[in-house]
């Protein structure tokens, strides 16, 4: 099942991360939350990983909408962006909230996630 949304890149992991925070602001994105997921297994696990930086991004209008819709949705939010590397190569991938919401019976979360969606999808195609 394809649940996120991914283009690969071709600038340093640092310029994506930056590229990526300011697609997501242009959007209507905050960003909530940051690991760093390389840092992180160092720490805690003293393993060595590429670098893997999570963004949990949240847009304040559709959050708002979302909880007004169905009280329970916060344990769906933010909406994690990653930036990452393999094998030398640079990744932006998107969650889709379409399908992390489809799980969900409840209509009026339908349109509000094809929104983000679709603004999301916007943030990975312009970097």
């Amino acid at each position: 099942m394809n649940y996120g949304y991914r283009k690969q890149i071709s600038v340093s992991f640092a310029e994506a991360v930056e590229k990526t925070k300011n697609a997501l602001a242009k959007e209507g994105f905050g960003i909530l939350t940051e690991i760093d997921a390389k840092a992180t297994l160092k720490k805690k696990l003293n393993v060595d990983f590429d670098q893997y930086l999570i963004l949990g991004a949240c847009n304040p209008p559709f959050a708002h909408q979302a909880l007004l819709a169905e009280k329970e949705i916060g344990l769906m939010l933010p909406c994690n962006v990653i930036v990452y590397e393999d094998a030398g190569n640079v990744f932006v991938s998107a969650i889709l909230p379409s399908v992390a919401m489809g799980m969900i019976s409840n209509d009026k979360l339908k349109p509000i996630a094809q929104e983000v969606e679709t603004k999301l999808k916007k943030v990975i195609d312009s970097i």
